[in-house]
């Protein structure tokens, strides 16, 4: 079963732990706002059946693959990057930072079922911009 997630919260909205302000000309902070995810959920929601168990939300399962793909680690590596960085966390649509991320390593498998490698090439090639461009 899939559940439709909310849309994108405010910068402002997000607090990490030390109550600061990420800032808005963050790599993550920018793809974050540039990537459609309310489309992308409309793709991957097709992938479930009306009944069952609640997925994981298309922004968690799709940005965990970016995140791994752009630092070129594992499964275990992109969760312990995610659990260490507010940055990644609000990419991945987490509402606060936290020390619990809501799947485990094993998961990140069936994200890669659904979500075609193309995509992510497709992120990974927008994250670069960032690095090399100043924000507007």
């Amino acid at each position: 079963m899939y559940r439709a997630n909310q849309h994108q919260m405010s910068l402002y909205d997000y607090l990490p732990p030390y109550h600061g302000e990420l800032v808005e000309q963050n790599r993550w902070v920018r793809l974050a706002q540039a990537i459609d995810w309310d489309a992308f959920e409309q793709e991957y929601s097709a992938h479930f059946s009306a009944g069952g168990k609640i997925a994981i939300p298309a922004r968690m399962a799709y940005g965990s693959l970016i995140i791994r793909a752009a630092y070129k680690t594992t499964d275990r590596g992109t969760i312990a990057l995610i659990r260490e960085s507010p940055y990644l966390q609000y990419f991945l649509g987490f509402e606060t930072f936290t020390d619990e991320v809501p799947f485990s390593a094993r998961s990140m498998e069936r994200f890669r079922t659904r979500i075609p490698p193309e995509k992510v090439r497709e992120a990974l090639r927008q994250l670069k911009t960032f690095e090399t461009t100043k924000p507007r």
